[in-house]
């Protein structure tokens, strides 16, 4: 009987847990959508991760010469909490949001095509943990 117990309390927990980070993942995904707009349209592609403290979340993304982009980078409801850095594939700075107070989006356009690696930190001095969720979209 105590067995079923402990079992039953860990499948409500998850489910619990689950039901929340859906519901979460939802509202920064609303949010962040605000940001790809008419000109851009989505790319598709969703990037999350669930950041605590330091981590730093890293994707991949290929951007093709002669288009322009947009990147969303959201964390919550407020804007700024989440600092994206763009990087080329030798981990040459190319572009940070963090010169530009955390702003949650950027337009970038290419001469050519680049493989890129984006890492998504928190601002630690506005939140410690938090889901981070980045949007790609590309304009018409």
């Amino acid at each position: 009987m105590k067995k079923v117990f402990i079992i039953l309390v860990g499948i409500i927990s998850i489910t619990f847990y689950v039901a929340v980070m859906a519901q979460t993942t939802d509202e920064v995904m609303n949010h962040c959508v605000k940001f790809i707009t008419h000109p851009y349209i989505s790319d598709g592609q969703q990037y999350r991760a669930l950041l605590n403290e330091d981590e730093v979340a890293e994707f991949h993304a290929t951007f093709y010469g002669g288009s322009t982009y947009r990147i969303a980078a959201c964390t919550g409801n407020s804007d700024g909490a989440l600092i994206f850095s763009v990087y080329d594939s030798d981990r040459h700075l190319l572009f940070t949001n963090r010169d530009y107070e955390n702003t949650p989006y950027w337009d970038f356009k290419f001469k050519s095509t680049v493989d890129c690696i984006i890492e998504a930190q928190l601002d630690n001095k506005i939140k410690n943990s938090g889901l981070a969720v980045m949007l790609i979209g590309f304009k018409q």
